[in-house]
């Protein structure tokens, strides 16, 4: 009864209101009967004819209403009727309806415990990733700051620079090319000589000031910034002095030597705060590179010992080569004399052809001689 049977103007309206606010009507009705009737008595001794009419007429009309309230009244039952049915089947399908979202929250609880344990066991190789890569960074780290330490030491500097330098000499350049720590006529022993086609080796020199250029780099005002320009235009200045008087040896080496600087970034910053030191260097014949341009010029210089092995190698192959063609020589002299003598053998086994035709003609007319029976031969035999 409690249920929503219909909405009136926006307002949801149950059975039980339905059938009280019928009541009231039915109730409001006869309440007006009465007031009617009272007025009709009241106005019968003015109206009896009219009154009498009316009361049939009212009579009518209470009859029609009671019919009304019948039907009212079945049709109050007929809905309450069917409401009740209508509340079973709601029940019913609100049931069917909690059975089936329970079930599908079930399973959906279920996929999501499972999916959840897989992004869990993915989350957990992750972090083992993770933690790989966190060691090899601790590992990192701990190798970055040990290359530091080797360029806060002037001397482990120089060896990390050499070592980076026979490196790329090494893998560039086939062995017997170049020679490590080689000793020139003048008792000066550079870092590195390449052997190139000819008698004059190349030097390589893996040495850089690298202190001031650090306090370059590192200065936080100008003044700092200039002094420790200034130092590194000296230092630089002086060690490519001492590589030109120490290493370009006349007659004995090339007419320029590399300066070797383990750094890309240095050798940037050279190139654009210090173009003048360059262009000095340059003009001494001392060549500044980076790892890099060191790469390039040893593939280069491999280039250049390619061709002079290919020439030694073609004058060796044009020298097998003449030898091929005598050896070839000898051969048609010895084939032409062979066939001279297949030539003599081949008459001697004409001549030999004839003297058997000879014969066997000579044998074949002997055959086709006819003895009679008083030939000599018979008549020596007979006396015999």
């Amino acid at each position: 009864m409690n249920q929503t049977l219909l909405t009136l103007g926006g307002y949801p309206l149950t059975a039980g209101e339905v059938i009280i606010g019928a009541t009231g009507a039915l109730l409001l009705i006869l309440l007006m009967l009465a007031v009617f009737v009272a007025r009709t008595n009241r106005d019968r001794r003015f109206e009896a004819a009219e009154a009498t009419e009316r009361a049939r007429e009212m009579d009518d009309k209470v009859a029609e209403l009671n019919r009304i309230q019948a039907e009212m009244t079945g049709r109050l039952q007929t809905i309450a009727e069917i409401f009740g049915s209508r509340q079973q089947d709601f029940a019913r399908f609100v049931a069917e309806r909690l059975d089936g979202l329970q079930h599908r929250v079930g399973q959906g609880l279920e996929v999501s415990s499972r999916t959840t344990g897989e992004h869990i066991a993915r989350l957990n190789e992750r972090l083992a990733v993770i933690d790989a890569a966190q060691k090899n960074l601790t590992d990192l780290t701990g190798e970055v700051v040990g290359l530091k330490d080797i360029l806060a030491n002037k001397q482990a500097r120089g060896a990390y620079g050499q070592g980076r330098m026979e490196t790329i000499v090494r893998d560039g350049l086939p062995a017997g090319h170049y020679a490590f720590q080689a000793t020139l006529r003048n008792g000066r022993r550079p870092d590195c000589l390449i052997h190139l086609p000819g008698d004059h080796p190349l030097v390589i020199d893996a040495k850089f000031p690298l202190e001031s250029f650090l306090a370059f780099r590192g200065a936080t005002s100008d003044e700092t910034r200039r002094a420790a320009a200034a130092r590194v235009k000296a230092d630089v200045s002086a060690h490519v002095k001492d590589i030109a008087e120490k290493y370009l040896v006349p007659g004995e080496t090339q007419d320029l030597a590399l300066l070797f600087v383990p750094s890309e970034a240095v050798y940037a910053d050279l190139q654009e705060y210090f173009e003048d030191i360059v262009a000095r260097a340059h003009r001494a014949r001392v060549i500044i590179v980076s790892p890099s341009l060191l790469a390039l010029a040893i593939q280069v210089m491999q280039s250049l010992v390619r061709d002079a092995r290919m020439r030694e190698e073609a004058e060796t192959i044009q020298l097998e080569v003449r030898r091929i063609l005598e050896d070839v020589g000898r051969l048609r002299d010895r084939v032409e004399k062979l066939d001279t003598h297949f030539r003599q053998a081949q008459e001697d086994v004409a001549q030999i052809r004839t003297s058997t035709d000879k014969i066997v003609k000579r044998g074949e007319r002997i055959e086709a001689l006819d003895f009679d029976e008083a030939s000599p031969a018979r008549d020596i035999r007979a006396a015999e």
